[in-house]
């Protein structure tokens, strides 16, 4: 666990516990929510082909996700870790230039 902490920068036991919430309630919000968007666009596993259905799913939970990871960090106290987190992600994919954008 220490290094794991050390690698993020986590100060806390307590800090790491409210990060794992905080990851385990995005995941679970953003699967909420795109479910009730999919049935508003009309798209269901009855109508679409199971594959399409779930590149759409994944393909709406996505920005749903960053979003939310942001939000909820910010709610629980944990704006930077997160912040510093969506931005290495985002980096990582390729869409920095969504990053450079917010910042100017």
């Amino acid at each position: 666990m220490s290094n794991f902490k050390q690698r993020w920068n986590i100060k806390s036991n307590w800090q790491a516990f409210v990060i794992f919430c905080a990851f385990a309630l995005t995941g679970s919000s953003a699967a909420m929510i795109s479910k009730p968007i999919l049935h508003w666009l009309g798209i269901s596993k009855e109508t679409h082909h199971i594959l399409l259905y779930i590149a759409l799913y994944i393909l709406i939970i996505f920005p749903i996700y960053q979003v939310l990871l942001v939000g909820i960090g910010f709610l629980m106290g944990q704006f930077q870790f997160f912040w510093a987190f969506e931005k290495k992600m985002l980096r990582s994919l390729k869409l920095g230039f969504l990053i450079n954008w917010t910042e100017k």
